[in-house]
């Protein structure tokens, strides 16, 4: 249960990382503190989560899907970028492979 606390923190310093480093471009590059900060953050809590005995393809497979998954409904949300009907069709076929990810590991 540790193992996946780890995980989520680590998608959610992820997104956070990637959000502000979009934030850096946009405007002060104070913002690239959070973003060293984040990445940082979230590696540490990747590798905890492994270290716990989470398998390395189920954890980086929902690492990474649900980051972009994130990433692209917040960067809609928050710097109103496009979010169509095709990105939002593979926001789906993700969730879909992390559950198959997730059942096929048990």
């Amino acid at each position: 249960m540790i193992a996946w606390l780890f995980l989520v923190v680590a998608i959610l310093t992820e997104v956070t990382a990637t959000l502000a480093l979009q934030a850096a471009v946009k405007g002060s590059r104070w913002w690239y503190l959070l973003v060293a900060t984040g990445y940082v953050v979230a590696f540490t809590m990747l590798s905890l989560s492994l270290g716990e005995g989470m398998p390395l393809g189920v954890a980086y497979g929902i690492w990474t899907a649900a980051g972009v998954a994130f990433t692209a409904v917040l960067g809609k949300v928050i710097f109103k970028q496009p979010f169509t009907w095709m990105m939002a069709l593979g926001v789906a076929l993700i969730a879909g492979g992390v559950l198959l990810i997730e059942v096929g590991a048990h």
